[in-house]
């Protein structure tokens, strides 16, 4: 799974794209708007570089939009990614016998050594605070 400010800033460069296209704009032509190189603005709308505040601003205005407009349907997009990552992880781990047999083994204990045996666990791993 790729970092959350990674896909924030593929995010936002899919969106400069997007809009630049919509306006018929070179990459050349927005760069010279904004004091820049092509190959910035092409290294933004790859997610490659990370856009700057005031760019962002900057690019705002050469593209006639508000600076929110970079950032519509981001939760909606970072959600997707978060449950599709988990899901395959998750999949992946809950698919292997090993586990299988682990959740067996642990729902045939009584409770009270399921809790010891989870603590223990916990402890293994140094981290008391798993779900």
């Amino acid at each position: 799974m790729e970092p959350m400010g990674d896909s924030i800033d593929v995010h936002l460069g899919k969106r400069l794209r997007r809009r630049r296209r919509l306006l018929g704009l070179t990459q050349q032509q927005l760069a010279g708007a904004c004091g820049v190189r092509f190959q910035q603005i092409q290294k933004y709308e790859c997610g490659a570089n990370r856009i700057s505040a005031a760019r962002l601003w900057q690019l705002s205005e050469a593209l006639e939009v508000p600076v929110g407009y970079f950032y519509d349907g981001l939760t909606a997009a970072a959600q997707r990614e978060h449950c599709a990552s988990e899901g395959e992880a998750g999949g992946e781990m809950f698919a292997r016998k090993e586990t299988q047999d682990l959740i067996r083994a642990y729902y045939l204990l009584g409770e009270r050594p399921r809790r010891r045996l989870l603590d223990l666990a916990k402890s293994l791993n140094g981290d008391h605070e798993l779900a």
